[in-house]
């Protein structure tokens, strides 16, 4: 199977080398339905929503297509899969985060769910972009930790966060993904976007606690090239227009 020519990895690759910013929509195809989809369209094409990430740590229905086919006739926002396992696969979106968990110590999720679900990826035809993901302490404990059986890396240490994300770089990862998971209490904080995003040379993307059109300022202003909300618009779907509004706003960070 030829894969799909790649579209949002050269976007990713130009928001990076031009210093901008972008805002992305989580939807768990669990927690949504099909008038909520709709309804979620029309809002994120309203505020010139970036991308749409869909995934989860995990999934109890399984309507993933059903779930981007809908989206993609409502909006041509590119959509990409954040898979929290390997069936969450569907040849419906538009390009794959490809997730290894480089923070972690299980080696199930550094390489061993990637050969399970390499022929059903490949198949696909999707745009594949390698991630290394990276979790980030919250304040309480996350479903993605707890799946994971991985310890995150401490708020407060920078440097180790900035030498994983280096390692990442090292192995060939096209982007590092920062997450504090869903339902953090506290968002990564600034200093560690900072620290990671000025000496690394891929797009880095920082996701999980983001509640406020502010904090995703603050997360561009510190240099995150892709700012990523599902939670809180969940709870709130007018805040759509003011986060994607405020990741435009933030000023150029090269």
């Amino acid at each position: 199977m030829i894969m799909r020519p790649g579209t949002v990895y050269p976007q990713l690759k130009q928001l990076k080398a031009e210093g901008r910013h972008a805002f992305a929509v989580l939807i768990d195809p669990d927690s949504i339905s099909p008038e909520g989809v709709k309804r979620l369209a029309e809002k994120c094409n309203d505020a010139a929503v970036d991308f749409i990430f869909v995934g989860g740590s995990i999934m109890v229905t399984a309507h993933v297509d059903q779930c981007i086919s809908q989206f993609k006739q409502e909006s041509d926002i590119p959509v990409v899969l954040f898979p929290g396992s390997p069936s969450q696969v569907s040849p419906c979106a538009d390009a794959l985060l490809y997730l290894s968990l480089i923070s972690g110590r299980n080696p199930d999720l550094l390489i061993g769910q990637h050969v399970v679900s390499a022929p059903s990826i490949k198949a696909s035809g999707l745009e594949v972009i390698s991630t290394g993901y990276m979790v980030i302490d919250g304040g309480v404990p996350t479903t993605v930790s707890y799946m994971s059986h991985s310890a995150p890396i401490p708020a407060n240490k920078p440097d180790v966060a900035l030498c994983t994300a280096w390692a990442g770089e090292l192995q060939g990862k096209h982007v590092i993904y920062m997450d504090a998971g869903s339902g953090a209490q506290y968002p990564i904080s600034s200093e560690m976007i900072r620290r990671v995003s000025g000496n690394i040379d891929i797009p880095l993307i920082v996701g999980g606690g983001i509640r406020t059109p502010e904090k995703v300022y603050e997360n561009c202003q510190a240099g995150a090239q892709v700012v990523v909300v599902g939670n809180a618009i969940e709870k709130d779907l007018s805040l759509i227009r003011e986060m994607s509004l405020a990741a435009k706003e933030a000023p150029i960070t090269l």
